[in-house]
């Protein structure tokens, strides 16, 4: 009985009732404003013609997705006023404009320790120049160089990571940063925080930084100032307030873990009993992570500072986190290859995490294996997908098969018809909730991060992962890959044609409004 009040107020409180709630709100007082004006629509007519008008213009000629501009455009059209309100409501926010100036702030303050070192761009020109030219775009374009000198390590399930997590943190002697999505009282957070505390003791700087909608329903509101009471620095990120706002878009959907400069964890794995399959939510939970040690863990280390002091007023002493790197972990040759850890944000205007997605898809030569819980699609993608298995390129993506959130799977189920048509393979995952995300393509690239295949992930927020080429790490996604394959179905067009009509017409619809979901 306990367990089941725990799960409905889960619902109840949970992230996703919290988000239609606020959501529902702002429709309400934007349906006031609506109704007060149309006492006066008669005068008014042309002013709310020319309004629909020029905001549709406005929303054709911005630099968006032709499928978010369609998102739009449908209700403007179809509710003129109301749709023109809230678009215009949606376009004003101050927090969120407040949060971009900020960002491009901190970027410019951290720009001269993520240089790119000649030497190591001048061999991965020699050795793979697509790979090179990929990582001229993201120094660019997204702010973060390439290494040599660092090795990685590939998880293949959480409870892998939590194990060496824990023997990480215990020599951690200068600093430990944790920035996360979610983080949960529990087994997995009870035995790292219990580190956390004997490292603050011993004099260890240790930060933690949680997102503000992603523990709304799992944290107490003053639990940062119980983690300050244990000698430990704790922030939200973008608390959530009752207040008509729609910055709560932009989460920060990063898993970073970096000690001392020379260690650093990343990929889908947050800190709650789930991922480490200790408590069972959705089945088996199949999710990865990677451990970089060396130079590139300097990347996560900026990344971290840059989301931290978004909101701080201070200066932060950014050259004190980057003193050593050469000396702190020297990586043989044969175990580096070249690692490109980058961040993607939201604010900056350009979508790095799907740029790198689409150049795998486009570089592959034999295959570009995927894992993904979600399937939210835009016609960039579907178009390299498609156009990967069209020519010839073997292009397999592992979905869950007992979904986490219903509305997402149905939506997903609706790109299903189209991918395989195309000669795409889909795969579910029978055991239980697939929420890794990686790509791994022709036994010399690969990818494990934190960025989902939809546009919450490519679009909406802070996400961040790691790249490597020909180091021994990108065998060992693959391995996992075809392990997994193993305990997977594969889904055919006859189980398309037979799903049930009523959720076919569901995820056509929801298609609509993918973009805004």
């Amino acid at each position: 009985m306990k367990k089941k009040l725990k799960g409905l107020l889960r619902i109840i409180f949970g992230r996703t009732t919290f988000a239609v709630l606020a959501l529902l709100v702002q429709i309400g007082v934007l349906t006031g404003c609506f109704l007060f004006l149309t006492e006066h629509l008669f005068y008014v007519f042309w002013i709310y013609l020319l309004l629909g008008a020029s905001v549709i213009l406005h929303i054709l000629n911005k630099r968006e997705s032709p499928e978010y501009k369609i998102s739009w455009i449908i209700p403007v059209l179809v509710f003129p006023v109301f749709g023109s309100l809230l678009y215009l409501f949606i376009e004003l926010q101050l927090p969120t404009r407040l949060m971009a100036k900020r960002v491009k702030q901190v970027l410019r303050e951290t720009k001269p320790y993520l240089l790119q070192d000649r030497e190591t761009e001048k061999r991965l020109e020699q050795e793979a120049p697509a790979v090179c030219a990929l990582a001229r775009y993201v120094n660019r374009w997204g702010g973060y160089p390439v290494y040599g000198n660092t090795s990685v390590t590939y998880f293949p399930l959480g409870e892998d990571k939590l194990a060496e997590l824990l023997r990480q943190l215990e020599g951690a002697r200068h600093f430990i940063f944790l920035e996360y999505f979610i983080l949960d009282k529990g087994k997995m957070w009870d035995s790292i925080l219990q580190i956390l505390e004997r490292k603050a003791r011993e004099g260890v700087e240790v930060r933690v930084m949680y997102d503000g909608m992603g523990c709304l329903a799992l944290l107490p509101h003053n639990y940062p100032q119980e983690l300050e009471n244990k000698g430990i620095h704790c922030k939200v990120f973008s608390p959530v307030r009752p207040v008509l706002s729609t910055y709560q878009n932009n989460r920060d959907h990063r898993k970073i873990v970096v000690i001392d400069g020379h260690t650093a964890f990343t990929g889908g794995v947050n800190l709650a009993d789930e991922y480490i399959n200790e408590k069972e939510r959705f089945g088996h939970w199949k999710d990865t992570a990677v451990m970089l040690k060396g130079d590139g863990v300097k990347s996560f280390t900026v990344m971290f500072l840059q989301n931290w002091n978004i909101t701080e007023k201070g200066k932060e002493d950014y050259g004190s986190y980057m003193r050593g790197y050469e000396d702190l972990c020297p990586v043989p040759a044969e175990k580096a290859g070249y690692v490109m850890p980058y961040g993607d944000s939201p604010l900056d205007g350009e979508n790095v995490g799907k740029q790198v997605y689409m150049d795998i898809l486009y570089q592959a030569k034999q295959y570009v294996h995927m894992m993904t819980p979600y399937l939210i699609l835009d016609q960039d993608m579907i178009t390299a997908l498609t156009y990967a298995a069209k020519r010839g390129v073997e292009t397999i993506i592992i979905m869950p098969h007992i979904p986490d959130k219903i509305y997402a799977y149905v939506l997903a189920r609706s790109y299903y018809e189209e991918l395989l048509l195309a000669g795409v393979k889909i795969y579910e995952y029978m055991p239980g909730f697939v929420h890794a995300k990686v790509y791994v393509s022709d036994d010399d690239r690969a990818v494990v991060g934190t960025i989902n295949m939809d546009y919450r992930s490519l679009y909406l927020h802070f996400e961040c992962a790691a790249y490597f080429c020909k180091n021994p790490a990108v065998w060992n996604v693959e391995r996992d890959f075809e392990q997994t394959l193993r305990v997977c179905r594969e889904i055919t067009l006859e189980d398309c044609r037979t799903y049930p009509k009523a959720k076919k017409l569901a995820g056509s619809l929801l298609r609509l409004i993918a973009p805004l979901m």
